[in-house]
């Protein structure tokens, strides 16, 4: 899971900072720069995994439009992200090998440049990579949100005062720019990488546990899912020859039913537990192993003895059951960001909605609780609301989006960038990033916002903050 992303030169980011928990939700009105986190966070998984110019040109607009302008035809020349993750203790590669981490708590940073190539084009060059562990001592992150009894379940502990080598350095080596891996962060065994052209990161070259930690970081970063559920691919049968993992459109859904169903038949009941419970109106839920057309298909039973499939459901309803599968699949584990879960949900299902959401998100009070992070973008008021009214949850942070001017006296010129500001922190700690006025500020924004929808005990104490 990701706790901190920096972002310099990305979009509307400027010298920005986030911090998150296991479920944050990012509000604000449209063109606020909600999307724009989402896209920052969809480039830096794709960074872990491909080159500069396929990861670039995933995004939307051209790969220039992705750097901060400033003008007509000026862009910043460069974009940093800064990732403070925390990863699970024990790893396994494609080839069936496995370690244990010594740290699970690191930071990773990238910084890349627009330059001229040797053909004389425009390119992307890769010019400052580094991974790091966290040292535990100013860990404030673990304080705020792991219990002292089960730590170190999440965080191993190493000796006090003791320090570990960089997993990835970028440094002056024999007077030449490089990029140095130790292996596991000793000295020995190392791998060097003269930075001039480099085109990709050196964390996306690193695919099996000889370097364990700089695989687990790539593997954290690879994993990132984004659902932008799409009511017609939640509606389609799944073939037999489609993969069982449900797609960020929400692909293969009957599939992923199926494949759980059959590996715990336990798992496959909880689901259609949850949907009932969520959905009174529905009795039951199967897939139906269609052999004829050779695929799967949902269908619910309702409380009046009829059967729907999967074709026939409202999106609502598709997008409530989605998250009752990912619940309970065993292979959903990671990051998963969200945008705009509200969209199809009746305003009296939206309760039903984020109470899936909270359950999705690990509780790092159990030990056994799969590491998993929810980060949900919405315009929603309603929704706002009731994240905000369960907001006690420590592991529950809301934050406020927003454009505001900044003027660049460099270039004498102002522009707009996004500015994220938290709503609450119940638990005495305070962000560096933030100060007091920005905190007051948002609380009393929000508070406007939220007088759109009908929520007036709420907005009363947002204000009893201030």
């Amino acid at each position: 899971m990701i706790t901190k992303l920096e972002i310099n030169g990305f979009k509307t980011f400027r010298n920005f900072e986030i911090e998150f928990s296991p479920l944050t939700v990012i509000a604000g009105t449209n063109a606020s720069g909600k999307s724009n986190l989402f896209d920052a966070l969809q480039l830096l998984s794709r960074l872990s995994e491909t080159d500069l110019k396929t990861a670039f040109s995933e995004q939307r607009g051209d790969a220039t439009e992705l750097f901060t302008q400033f003008g007509e035809n000026d862009f910043s020349d460069e974009i940093s992200f800064a990732a403070e993750i925390l990863v699970k203790k024990h790893i396994k590669d494609n080839w069936g090998s496995e370690a244990e981490l010594k740290y699970t708590r690191m930071r990773y940073e990238i910084q890349i440049k627009r330059a001229i190539n040797e053909r004389g084009l425009e390119d992307l060059f890769v010019v400052n990579e580094n991974l790091n562990p966290l040292r535990h001592n100013e860990d404030i992150w673990v304080k705020k949100y792991i219990p002292n009894n089960t730590l170190e379940v999440w965080r191993p502990k190493v000796a006090t005062g003791r320090r570990s080598i960089p997993y990835i350095e970028t440094k002056i080596s024999n007077g030449v720019a490089t990029i140095s891996v130790p292996q596991d962060g000793r000295t020995g065994n190392k791998r060097d990488f003269p930075i001039k052209g480099i085109s990709q990161t050196i964390l996306s070259g690193f695919n099996s546990v000889d370097f364990p930690h700089v695989f687990a970081a790539k593997e954290e970063l690879r994993s990132w899912k984004f659902l932008q559920l799409d009511p017609e691919e939640l509606r389609k049968p799944s073939p037999y020859l489609a993969k069982d993992i449900i797609t960020s459109s929400g692909k293969n859904l009957a599939a992923a039913l199926h494949r759980i169903q059959m590996r715990d038949i336990n798992a496959g009941k909880s689901i259609s537990r949850k949907l009932t419970q969520l959905l009174p109106n529905f009795i039951d839920l199967e897939v139906i192993d269609d052999k004829a057309g050779q695929q799967f298909i949902i269908k619910v039973h309702s409380e009046d003895g009829r059967l729907f499939s999967s074709k026939v459901l409202s999106e609502g309803t598709l997008r409530l059951l989605t998250l009752c599968i990912l619940q309970f699949d065993e292979l959903n584990q990671g990051l998963t960001c969200f945008e705009e879960p509200e969209n199809g949900i009746h305003p009296y299902r939206i309760l039903a909605m984020v109470d899936l959401l909270s359950e999705l998100a690990v509780n790092f009070e159990e030990i056994d609780s799969q590491l998993r992070q929810i980060i949900v973008n919405t315009h929603s008021p309603v929704m706002v609301g009731k994240f905000l009214e369960k907001k006690k949850n420590t592991f529950i942070n809301v934050w406020f989006s927003q454009l505001v001017t900044q003027t660049l006296k460099e270039k004498r010129k102002k522009i707009q960038i996004t500015k994220m500001l938290p709503v609450s922190d119940e638990r005495g700690f305070q962000l560096s990033f933030v100060s007091d006025s920005e905190r007051k500020m948002t609380l009393a924004q929000v508070a406007n916002y939220l007088q759109t929808a009908d929520f007036e005990n709420t907005i009363q104490e947002l204000q009893a903050h201030e």
